[in-house]
Protein backbone atom coordinates (compact mmCIF):
# COMPACT_ATOMS: atom_id res chain seq x y z
CA UNK A 1 0.00 0.00 0.00
CA UNK A 2 2.99 2.42 0.79
CA UNK A 3 4.40 1.93 -2.56
CA UNK A 4 0.83 2.67 -4.40
CA UNK A 5 0.43 5.88 -2.28
CA UNK A 6 3.73 6.93 -3.08
CA UNK A 7 3.09 6.93 -6.89
CA UNK A 8 0.14 9.33 -6.40
CA UNK A 9 2.45 11.51 -5.07
CA UNK A 10 3.73 12.77 -8.26
CA UNK A 11 -0.18 13.05 -9.85
CA UNK A 12 -1.68 14.81 -6.33
CA UNK A 13 1.16 16.28 -5.18
CA UNK A 14 0.05 18.85 -2.27
CA UNK A 15 -3.11 17.98 -1.68
CA UNK A 16 -1.92 14.09 -0.79
CA UNK A 17 0.34 15.39 1.11
CA UNK A 18 -2.09 17.45 3.18
CA UNK A 19 -4.40 14.49 3.47
CA UNK A 20 -1.35 12.53 4.91
CA UNK A 21 0.06 14.32 6.94
CA UNK A 22 -3.36 15.50 8.87
CA UNK A 23 -4.31 12.05 8.78
CA UNK A 24 -1.01 10.29 10.60
CA UNK A 25 -1.50 13.37 13.74
CA UNK A 26 -4.85 11.55 14.13
CA UNK A 27 -3.22 8.18 14.73
CA UNK A 28 -4.21 6.48 11.54
CA UNK A 29 -1.84 4.19 9.71
CA UNK A 30 -0.80 6.13 7.14
CA UNK A 31 3.32 6.71 5.61
CA UNK A 32 3.38 10.44 6.40
CA UNK A 33 7.23 10.89 6.59
CA UNK A 34 7.65 8.57 3.40
CA UNK A 35 5.22 10.88 1.77
CA UNK A 36 7.01 14.18 2.96
CA UNK A 37 10.26 12.62 2.31
CA UNK A 38 9.35 11.91 -1.30
CA UNK A 39 7.75 15.61 -1.70
CA UNK A 40 11.26 16.82 -0.84
CA UNK A 41 12.86 15.21 -3.57
CA UNK A 42 10.34 16.46 -6.07
CA UNK A 43 11.57 19.45 -4.69
CA UNK A 44 14.99 18.96 -5.41
CA UNK A 45 13.55 17.63 -9.08
CA UNK A 46 12.41 20.79 -9.61
CA UNK A 47 8.33 19.24 -9.43
CA UNK A 48 7.26 20.80 -6.44
CA UNK A 49 8.05 24.05 -4.70
CA UNK A 50 9.80 24.25 -1.71
CA UNK A 51 7.78 27.12 0.43
CA UNK A 52 4.32 25.57 -0.63
CA UNK A 53 5.58 22.11 0.15
CA UNK A 54 6.79 23.21 3.44
CA UNK A 55 3.51 25.41 4.67
CA UNK A 56 1.12 22.63 2.96
CA UNK A 57 2.90 19.71 5.09
CA UNK A 58 3.63 22.50 8.40
CA UNK A 59 -0.60 23.50 7.92
CA UNK A 60 -1.74 20.17 7.74
CA UNK A 61 0.35 18.85 10.91
CA UNK A 62 -0.74 21.70 13.22
CA UNK A 63 -4.84 21.08 11.67
CA UNK A 64 -4.36 17.61 12.66
CA UNK A 65 -2.58 18.05 16.04
CA UNK A 66 -5.70 20.25 16.27
CA UNK A 67 -8.27 17.84 15.73
CA UNK A 68 -6.71 15.56 18.34
CA UNK A 69 -6.27 17.91 20.82
CA UNK A 70 -10.12 19.02 20.46
CA UNK A 71 -11.31 15.16 20.68
CA UNK A 72 -9.44 14.22 23.94
CA UNK A 73 -10.73 17.89 25.37
CA UNK A 74 -14.18 16.90 24.13
CA UNK A 75 -14.24 13.34 25.11
CA UNK A 76 -11.20 12.54 27.07
CA UNK A 77 -12.62 13.98 30.28
CA UNK A 78 -14.55 11.59 30.43
CA UNK A 79 -13.35 8.84 30.37
CA UNK A 80 -10.87 9.89 32.71
CA UNK A 81 -13.19 11.17 35.27
CA UNK A 82 -14.12 7.18 35.05
CA UNK A 83 -10.72 5.84 35.41
CA UNK A 84 -10.61 8.25 38.72
CA UNK A 85 -12.89 6.21 41.00
CA UNK A 86 -11.73 6.67 43.76
CA UNK A 87 -9.93 8.73 45.86
CA UNK A 88 -6.36 7.32 45.37
CA UNK A 89 -6.96 7.70 41.32
CA UNK A 90 -8.34 11.14 41.89
CA UNK A 91 -5.47 12.16 43.77
CA UNK A 92 -3.19 10.93 41.43
CA UNK A 93 -5.11 12.41 37.86
CA UNK A 94 -4.93 15.54 39.33
CA UNK A 95 -1.28 15.64 39.66
CA UNK A 96 -0.83 14.35 36.55
CA UNK A 97 -3.18 17.02 35.20
CA UNK A 98 -0.80 19.66 37.22
CA UNK A 99 2.16 18.31 35.87
CA UNK A 100 0.85 17.94 32.16
CA UNK A 101 -0.12 21.47 32.78
CA UNK A 102 3.21 22.93 34.54
CA UNK A 103 5.55 20.55 32.26
CA UNK A 104 3.97 19.42 28.94
CA UNK A 105 4.70 21.56 26.41
CA UNK A 106 8.24 20.21 26.12
CA UNK A 107 6.64 16.83 25.94
CA UNK A 108 4.86 18.17 23.05
CA UNK A 109 7.26 19.82 21.26
CA UNK A 110 9.55 16.48 21.40
CA UNK A 111 5.99 14.20 20.55
CA UNK A 112 6.28 15.98 16.97
CA UNK A 113 9.80 14.73 15.67
CA UNK A 114 12.06 12.91 18.03
CA UNK A 115 9.08 10.51 19.13
CA UNK A 116 6.76 10.82 16.21
CA UNK A 117 4.78 7.62 16.79
CA UNK A 118 3.87 9.18 19.84
CA UNK A 119 2.45 12.44 18.88
CA UNK A 120 -1.21 11.34 18.30
CA UNK A 121 -1.44 10.28 21.65
CA UNK A 122 0.23 13.18 23.01
CA UNK A 123 -2.97 15.08 21.26
CA UNK A 124 -5.17 13.44 22.96
CA UNK A 125 -3.84 13.37 26.83
CA UNK A 126 -2.68 16.66 26.31
CA UNK A 127 -6.79 17.83 25.70
CA UNK A 128 -7.93 15.26 27.87
CA UNK A 129 -5.99 16.20 31.05
CA UNK A 130 -6.41 19.84 29.96
CA UNK A 131 -3.11 20.88 28.81
CA UNK A 132 -3.56 24.86 27.66
CA UNK A 133 -4.49 25.24 24.51
CA UNK A 134 -2.25 28.12 23.72
CA UNK A 135 0.28 26.11 25.19
CA UNK A 136 -0.15 22.99 23.35
CA UNK A 137 -0.38 25.11 20.00
CA UNK A 138 2.99 27.20 20.62
CA UNK A 139 4.95 23.95 21.55
CA UNK A 140 3.03 21.86 18.80
CA UNK A 141 3.52 24.17 16.02
CA UNK A 142 7.14 24.60 16.87
CA UNK A 143 7.59 20.77 16.78
CA UNK A 144 5.85 20.06 13.55
CA UNK A 145 8.03 22.73 11.79
CA UNK A 146 10.96 20.36 12.99
CA UNK A 147 9.43 18.05 11.81
CA UNK A 148 8.56 18.98 8.83
CA UNK A 149 12.03 20.64 7.80
CA UNK A 150 13.80 17.17 8.86
CA UNK A 151 12.41 15.26 6.02
CA UNK A 152 11.20 16.76 3.35
CA UNK A 153 15.00 18.52 3.92
CA UNK A 154 16.12 14.91 4.32
CA UNK A 155 14.27 13.93 0.75
CA UNK A 156 15.65 17.19 -0.78
CA UNK A 157 18.84 16.33 0.05
CA UNK A 158 18.99 12.34 -0.61
CA UNK A 159 16.45 12.13 -3.26
CA UNK A 160 18.22 9.88 -5.12
CA UNK A 161 18.28 7.67 -2.62
CA UNK A 162 15.19 7.65 -0.70
CA UNK A 163 14.03 4.42 0.00
CA UNK A 164 17.02 3.79 2.24
CA UNK A 165 16.52 7.39 4.03
CA UNK A 166 13.63 6.65 4.74
CA UNK A 167 13.90 3.02 6.37
CA UNK A 168 16.56 4.19 8.19
CA UNK A 169 14.03 7.57 9.65
CA UNK A 170 11.51 4.85 10.40
CA UNK A 171 13.45 2.42 12.23
CA UNK A 172 15.23 5.49 14.21
CA UNK A 173 12.03 6.65 15.02
CA UNK A 174 10.27 3.75 16.23
CA UNK A 175 13.39 2.86 18.39
CA UNK A 176 13.09 5.92 20.45
CA UNK A 177 9.80 5.96 20.74
CA UNK A 178 10.10 2.29 22.03
CA UNK A 179 12.31 3.58 24.39
CA UNK A 180 10.56 6.34 25.81
CA UNK A 181 7.78 3.71 26.53
CA UNK A 182 10.03 1.28 28.10
CA UNK A 183 11.87 3.83 30.57
CA UNK A 184 8.29 5.01 31.58
CA UNK A 185 7.68 1.94 32.29
CA UNK A 186 10.81 0.81 34.19
CA UNK A 187 10.33 4.46 36.37
CA UNK A 188 6.73 3.62 36.94
CA UNK A 189 8.00 0.16 37.95
CA UNK A 190 10.41 1.42 40.36
CA UNK A 191 7.79 3.78 41.90
CA UNK A 192 5.43 0.60 42.99
CA UNK A 193 7.96 -0.96 44.26
CA UNK A 194 9.73 1.58 46.19
CA UNK A 195 6.13 2.25 47.69
CA UNK A 196 5.91 0.91 51.63
CA UNK A 197 3.27 -1.67 51.95
CA UNK A 198 0.93 -1.62 54.10
CA UNK A 199 0.68 -4.67 56.58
Amino acid sequence: MTDQIIALVPTYGLSLLVLIVFLSCLALPVPSSLVMLTSGSFVGAGDLSLVPTFLAALGAAVAGDQIGYLIGRKGGGKLLNRIASTRDRQALLDRAKNWTDQRGGPGVFLSRWLVSPLGPYVNFIGGATGLAWGRFTIWGAAGEAVWVTLYVGLGFVFSDNISAVAELASDFSGMLAAGVVTLGLGWQIRRVLKKPRKS
